[in-house]
């Protein structure tokens, strides 16, 4: 809100040091309401990693499509293939990197029974 202690003080009709001290003694729940309200706009705000790739997925395909019925005469190719490479550098920076664990035999001498196994996507 950006309102000083004085005029918050007048609208609560306390003192300003009570304000204060009040701001002392509550000083970490208030930050930790701050950083949950931040959290909930941020949520509200933004779409998960899953929503985005898959948004820009859509979106490529569609360019791609229209890439591929014509023949590039009427608008300028360099504009729709720039448009094309940046959403598909986009996806890149976004790769997932999948992990899945592996049970190794029972005669493993070095008594590791699980193994991961990466690959990226």
């Amino acid at each position: 809100m950006g309102w000083s202690y004085g005029r918050i003080a007048q609208k609560l009709k306390v003192s300003k040091q009570t304000l204060i001290n009040w701001s002392k003694e509550l000083s970490l729940q208030i930050a930790n309401l701050r950083a949950i309200e931040m959290e909930t706009l941020k949520e509200e705000y933004s779409l998960l990693k899953s929503q985005r790739i898959e948004l820009l997925g859509q979106k490529l395909k569609a360019i791609k499509e229209e890439l591929d019925k014509r023949n590039l005469a009427e608008i300028p190719t360099e504009k729709l293939l720039n448009i094309f490479l940046k959403g598909h550098a986009i996806l890149e920076r976004d790769e997932i990197e999948l992990v899945f664990q592996q049970e190794t035999s029972g005669l493993d001498l070095l008594g590791d029974l699980n193994s991961v196994t990466t690959w990226k996507a």
